[in-house]
């Protein structure tokens, strides 16, 4: 696997276990700590992957960004979190900043 796939995996992992981070109230309920635990352990080996070929602040850079927006919608239909329009704008930046690091850095791991 090429380390886009290996980020896209931990992306996913870590958007589970940040969503389950709430359900788990203070780590109190069995089954949404194991996700968050099984999420952020999944996330944290696949990032490592990832940045055997990609350089850590672009892999962090898009790890982060994509995370924000992914939890931030899920929040919105899983939790009621209200989306304001300075919200919106913001995240929309954030995506126009992933996707200006994807489309056009050349930067190197090493």
């Amino acid at each position: 696997m090429n380390g886009a796939v290996y980020l896209a995996i931990a992306i996913v992992g870590e958007v589970i276990a940040t969503s389950f981070l709430r359900a788990s109230a203070g780590f109190t309920q069995l089954v949404p700590t194991v996700v968050v635990v099984i999420g952020y352990g999944i996330t944290f080996y696949f990032f490592s992957l990832a940045l055997q070929t990609i350089p850590v602040g672009i892999g962090y850079a898009i790890w982060s960004g994509v995370g924000i927006v992914l939890v931030s919608v899920i929040a919105y239909f899983a939790y009621g979190q209200t989306l304001d329009l300075p919200a919106l704008l913001g995240m929309g930046l954030i995506l126009a900043g992933v996707l200006v690091i994807n489309l056009f850095s050349h930067s190197t791991p090493h």
